[in-house]
């Protein structure tokens, strides 16, 4: 009987617990990074460089301007972050069990991240958008600005303006990155906690810092060429004959791979590895965080 009852959930909290736990890092770590993603989105929007953009914030807009967007970032972590770090959780939890509690290996952890990433970004996309949207919206003339409130108010916007389905305009692009991006980020911090710890001994705060540059770095080196491609594509202006330089991600991949080889598509990794590491090395303290919480209060 003793058995039995061991073998039975103890309630939702369990089912719910990894994707609890996987949201509330990754908007931690979002209220951190914010200020540096917001300076990020104005570089690529041509204001200048991270000094005079940084610099014309402060004198124009206030301190305040750097939280713009806080509230979709939040959203978006809430839905992409929970789910996908939930989901990876919950698919590598089961796969451990018909392994017979054994340790998985790295390409069992590669497929559980890229199944994760996928189903995170189709549920994240609305969030992503509006939060892209919202930070954009102050470099607009003043004519053509939305004004939103909040993520919800720039969710409600694009829903009445342009219909329920643009709320996952370019999608498919970003599945494929997150795919990418949380294959590498997922796997490598459990293949790197299990090496720190089992096979180097190292203590529990260093093998979470470790593991977690191991998989910022792992995050940034499998998604930039799909970043690449798809910041291509995004930017590309047509000859005088009308004709685009590309016509489709796959026909970028290949001419790009022709012209530069395989090591065209990290063009700009250092600066790209800034934008990306910094998150996903928080997202894991702050997850380790919780769950020391979690532990001495018997959840």
């Amino acid at each position: 009987m003793s058995e039995e009852k061991k073998a039975k959930p103890a309630g939702v909290w369990p089912a719910v617990k990894p994707f609890v736990n996987g949201g509330a890092s990754g908007m931690l770590a979002t209220c951190v990074i914010q200020p540096v993603d917001m300076i990020k989105v104005r570089i690529q929007l041509g204001q200048g460089s991270a000094v005079q953009v940084t610099k014309n914030m402060i004198q124009s807009e206030g301190i305040s301007a750097f939280y713009k967007g806080l509230s979709a970032g939040l959203l978006r972590q809430a839905t992409y972050t929970t789910a996908r770090l939930g989901t990876f959780r919950i698919l590598t939890n089961k796969a451990v069990a018909a392994n017979d509690g054994k340790p998985l290996p790295l390409y069992q952890k590669a497929i559980c991240g890229l199944t994760a990433g996928a189903i995170g970004a189709c549920v994240g996309s609305p969030a992503d958008l509006a939060l892209i949207r919202m930070q954009a919206d102050a470099t607009l003339p003043a004519a053509q600005r939305r004004h939103y409130k909040n993520a919800f108010h720039a969710l409600y916007r694009i829903v009445t303006d342009e219909g329920i389905l643009a709320l996952w305009k370019g999608a498919g692009p970003t599945v494929v990155r997150a795919m990418a991006l949380n294959m590498g980020m997922l796997a490598s911090y459990d293949q790197s906690v299990e090496f720190c710890r089992d096979s180097l001994g190292m203590g529990e705060a260093a093998t979470v810092v470790g593991a977690s540059a191991v998989s910022g770095f792992f995050a940034s080196a499998c998604s930039l060429p799909f970043d690449y491609v798809k910041t291509q594509i995004q930017k590309m202006q047509p000859d005088a004959d009308g004709r685009y330089p590309y016509t489709g991600s796959l026909d970028c991949t290949m001419k790009t791979l022709k012209s530069g080889g395989p090591l065209k598509f990290y063009t700009g990794f250092p600066v790209y590895f800034v934008r990306i590491a910094p998150h996903v090395m928080l997202t894991w303290i702050f997850l380790n965080q919780i769950q020391k919480l979690e532990k001495s209060a018997g959840l």
